[in-house]
């Protein structure tokens, strides 16, 4: 969709706007757009930004509510306000006033998800050092009077997908950079829970005059990292794109050993490439690319490191 935009003449951030905005249609892996990832009081919200790499304006929106094209939300944040980042309930308050249609995001599967969820004692969930103990116990919690920490689990019980994000890096023939990213967030979230992608340098990051990136996984741990900015600070550099993505990874990994998460990268001659932290159950990573070089959107895979 993205690659079509550009063919018929559309700006880079019209091509990001579109493609992520596909994706949010589709319920891409259920994980972006309406209707997924339930957060813990059983509702869907979005978090999306657009990025453009020749003025680096931003635009974003997070905890997004009954609105389901959030990155065009976001688009209207940079087109229509001063402001770069709008939150919750009055996020959606703007994009009604920007003309978008106020619906419910809730459907039959997000719903037997969280019903699923219920019944087997909210687990997994993201609190910890609470009582009741939220290992086995729906809550609500609440501080302990003496607080006894325990060693946070380092891997995600979650299942491990391929991604849990659309994001996206666009070039276009003059070298001008877009990026953007799309998610309803990680699914059983404490609501109110922001992760990395609608955070500008960590979700993506765009600049004209080095490259794009963008990343995808478990935002809590990435977005510490600014993972797209860093990578897009390699290749400024000089650094080849699949070892800036590669050296992104590398330095998380230090701290995070076993964390989800890959990032993509662009520079802007048009190279690419991707790296992803190895754990169990997710060992390679697939992400598309459509050029004037192939004549069709083509998948691309890369080993974990």
């Amino acid at each position: 969709t993205a690659w079509r935009v550009l063919q018929l003449g559309g700006s880079e951030l019209d091509a990001v706007e579109r493609g992520c905005g596909q994706c949010e249609i589709d319920q891409c892996d259920g994980s972006v757009g309406y209707g997924g990832s339930p957060d813990e009081s059983g509702e869907t919200t979005l978090d999306a930004m657009i990025m453009d790499g020749n003025t680096m304006e931003v635009g974003a929106v997070a905890d997004l509510r009954h609105v389901k094209n959030a990155i065009g939300v976001a688009r209207k944040v940079i087109e229509y306000t001063k402001h770069t980042l709008l939150v919750g309930e009055s996020a959606s308050l703007f994009a009604v006033r920007m003309g978008f249609p106020y619906e419910d995001l809730t459907t039959q599967k997000s719903l037997s998800v969280y019903s699923k969820w219920l019944n087997q004692s909210c687990q997994p969930n993201y609190w910890k050092n609470v009582v009741p103990d939220s290992s086995k116990s729906c809550g609500p919690y609440k501080r302990p009077e003496k607080v006894i920490y325990k060693e946070e689990q380092t891997i995600s019980e979650r299942s491990v997908q391929n991604h849990d994000t659309i994001g996206m890096v666009v070039i276009g023939g003059t070298g001008t950079v877009a990026s953007g990213t799309s998610t309803n967030g990680a699914v059983h979230k404490i609501p109110g829970r922001v992760g990395d992608s609608p955070i500008a340098g960590a979700g993506s990051y765009a600049d004209s005059t080095a490259g794009g990136a963008a990343a995808t996984g478990d935002g809590d741990i990435m977005m510490r990292f600014l993972p797209s900015y860093q990578a897009v600070e390699y290749m400024r550099m000089g650094t080849d794109p699949t070892v800036a993505c590669q050296k992104v990874i590398s330095r998380i990994q230090k701290h995070a050993p076993k964390f989800f998460g890959a990032v993509i990268c662009a520079n802007t001659t048009g190279s690419y490439g991707a790296a992803c932290n190895k754990i169990p159950g997710f060992s390679q990573f697939h992400f598309m690319v459509s050029s004037h070089l192939l004549s069709q959107p083509t998948e691309h895979v890369v080993d974990c490191i």
